[in-house]
């Protein structure tokens, strides 16, 4: 059965089961493997992805659940301005370590910063709880984040 989805901005024909998770669609469907699979229960966030712009476990979602909604992954990051910003704050901040997090990091952290452009500290731990490290970056993954707020914040000054 053929699901339609609009993914990074383009219509897409998915020839798989409506049960199936996203995040496999997206790696063995589509070949897009930027969303890594963690934990394959929707705790870790490896698999992060935006569904309306909101950051979704794409593990645990069901290609039906989708719907009409529009998908984005790590690799349409780089065609909006906050994901520019995250990902030079990421190399400012030498963030990564081994880098299997980072996508979905990456994903959290832009679905906060596109709603909320200048969040407090506590903000920014809510947004990124479950977004688990196994290097334990997550002192430099708040001090990027709050880096491209700042500079948010002195734009709009």
């Amino acid at each position: 059965m053929a699901i339609t989805v609009t993914i990074n901005n383009e219509t897409r024909e998915i020839d798989a089961p409506g049960d199936m998770p996203l995040l496999w669609a997206l790696r063995q469907e589509l070949g897009m493997v930027g969303t890594k699979f963690g934990c394959g229960i929707g705790m870790c966030g490896a698999c992060t992805v935006h569904l309306d712009g909101q950051a979704v476990r794409s593990c645990s979602l069901p290609l039906s659940a989708i719907g009409d909604k529009k998908v984005s992954t790590i690799e349409n990051l780089a065609q909006s301005e906050v994901g520019q910003a995250l990902q030079q704050a990421w190399l400012d901040e030498d963030v990564m370590q081994c880098g299997y997090c980072q996508a979905g990091q990456l994903m959290s952290a832009t679905a906060l910063l596109n709603k909320n452009a200048t969040p407090s500290d506590d903000e920014i731990d809510a947004a990124m709880q479950g977004n688990i490290c196994r290097c334990a970056c997550y002192k430099r993954i708040k001090t990027a984040i709050a880096q491209v707020a700042r500079n948010e914040e002195t734009a709009n000054v």
